[in-house]
């Protein structure tokens, strides 16, 4: 029997890298997965990719409505969440100096708002005993230039992990957070279109991680996999740090 037997798992961003592998990880545990996203091209190959044991929902974070429908969904054809993954995120460098309103509220309105009723408006659905987990980054501790916003946002996310752990704790319901390191995901071109830029970003990334390598998406999945399961189950309000040793070494 896997270790997500019979289990209910939403998974946010969920479409390619640490959130496709995490859906991946589930269902070979035994769970039902549904996943998100907003890029129909890429949840269409995620579904074909995970089978029958997934669901997606094409939809924005961000956006109440689409929470609303994701909700409804499951309500309608599971009745209950287990598991929740907070996955998805935005990501765009922007020095301070270039600093524009667009910029600042689309990171926030993803990364923070929209990680924050991800969580919120699914509570009525989630059973007691449940386990959420938040992925913020290791960015949250570090000061790189460029990244100001995002390592905001994910460090915001790092503290929503500390106030639901208490506030949940009556039903059971653990929260945990996830900071990974530097992944080799899709997330990489979005950054640094061009190959050769691309190609330097992932040089620097190997040397500024001791280990001396990214972390693949399968690792990360291996961490969400622990925290969402009962491995974990004297754990909460926890930062699992799955980083190369990057902010610690």
């Amino acid at each position: 029997m896997g270790k997500l037997h019979n289990k209910i798992a939403l998974i946010t961003g969920g479409s390619s890298g640490i959130g496709l592998a995490t859906a991946q990880a589930f269902i070979k545990e035994g769970a039902y997965v549904y996943i998100t996203g907003r890029r129909k091209d890429e949840l269409d190959k995620a579904r074909e990719l995970l089978g029958s044991q997934a669901e997606t929902v094409q939809g924005d974070i961000a956006s109440f409505a689409d929470l609303d429908r994701l909700y409804a969904k499951i309500r309608a054809e599971k009745g209950r969440l287990d598991v929740i993954v907070a996955n998805a995120a935005f990501v765009e460098l922007q020095p301070l100096a270039e600093a524009t309103a667009e910029h600042f509220d689309k990171t926030f309105d993803t990364n923070v708002r929209g990680t924050y009723f991800t969580v919120a408006k699914a509570l009525p659905l989630l059973a007691d005993g449940s386990a959420i987990v938040l992925v913020s980054s290791g960015m949250n501790v570090k000061g790189y230039p460029a990244y100001g916003t995002y390592a905001a946002t994910k460090a915001a996310i790092r503290s929503f992990s500390r106030t639901w752990a208490h506030e949940l704790k009556d039903r059971g319901i653990r929260v945990n957070t996830l900071s990974p390191g530097v992944i080799e995901t899709p997330i990489i071109e979005v950054q640094f279109p061009d190959k050769e830029q691309a190609d330097g970003a992932r040089a620097m990334f190997r040397n500024m991680t001791p280990m001396g390598r990214m972390g693949k998406p399968e690792e990360m999945a291996a961490a969400i996999l622990f925290l969402a399961s009962s491995d974990s189950s004297y754990s909460t309000g926890i930062d699992l740090v799955a980083d190369g040793g990057i902010t610690s070494l």
